[in-house]
């Protein structure tokens, strides 16, 4: 039963992020922007139809299909293995919570549109950021607990060899 409860995290970001796509694709045409905090925050509606920042755009649509269809179904299997299983520590199945639920939720965009939705617009100064969404902010958010979950434990067992 406990571990049926820790599926409400990846479910619940999944909604996070499909509601609010579904949200934006309602608002906004492609390539519009409506300005939230000016000179900070936009809400800009695109479509990554590549990896992370738009890498492997140049490569085939088909190539890109098989290429991501693995790498979400390796994904989704790993991480979903370990963040069922028993022993897996909390912090790490928060981590890996939060990595399924965005992971479903780029992977439901591939599957429905063959790109992903992407909305929020930073600016800081001069520099423009890479138009994100949710599932991208919660795979970096669950990305960083698990790794200074790692740092962390490895210092405590390094600590505890010097003893």
């Amino acid at each position: 039963m406990r571990r049926f409860l820790w599926l409400l995290l990846p479910a619940g970001v999944l909604a996070a992020d499909l509601g609010s796509k579904a949200w934006i694709l309602r608002t906004l045409a492609e390539g519009e922007s409506v300005t939230v905090i000016k000179g900070f925050f936009n809400l800009t509606l695109g479509f990554n139809r590549g990896a992370i920042f738009g890498s492997l755009t140049g490569l085939p649509a088909p190539v890109r299909a098989v290429l991501f269809a693995t790498a979400g179904v390796v994904a989704i299997v790993l991480f979903g293995r370990t963040f069922l299983a028993r022993e897996t520590p909390t912090g790490d199945r928060i981590a890996f919570g939060l990595i399924l639920g965005g992971a479903l939720g780029n992977g439901i965009d591939r599957l429905v549109r063959g790109a992903v939705v992407d909305f929020l617009d930073f600016v800081f100064g001069t520099w423009h950021y890479w138009t994100f969404n949710i599932a991208d902010s919660c795979i970096l958010v669950g990305a960083i607990l698990f790794g200074l979950r790692a740092l962390l434990a490895s210092k405590t067992e390094h600590q505890r060899k010097d003893n």
